[in-house]
């Protein structure tokens, strides 16, 4: 008789799935008009040069072009331009 008796059943093996927040679109890509480009809680990104922010914070673009991260008076914005943007004040 070498079997396990039954020890019962645990009370774990639950957790939340992740938020999934970040970065969706990086320096340079092509978006088109409404797409997300950073989720985020708070406003770690602001919005720049045709960019919205959502209710949830999350930054989005307001046209079809490139999306471009700059830096401000200590801030980082996130832009979109019609066309692309050389790379003169990058975000990293």
């Amino acid at each position: 008789m070498a079997h396990t008796k039954a020890g019962g059943s645990t009370r774990n093996g639950r957790d939340s799935r992740g938020q999934r927040l970040g970065i969706k679109l990086g320096d340079g890509q092509f978006c088109t008009a409404g797409s997300i480009i950073f989720r985020q809680r708070g406003t770690k990104i602001f919005p720049g040069v045709n960019a919205g922010r959502g209710n949830d914070d999350t930054i989005y673009a307001l046209i079809t072009g490139y999306v471009k991260f700059e830096r401000r008076r200590n801030r980082v914005y996130a832009s979109v331009y019609p066309t692309r943007v050389q790379n003169s004040t990058s975000a990293e």
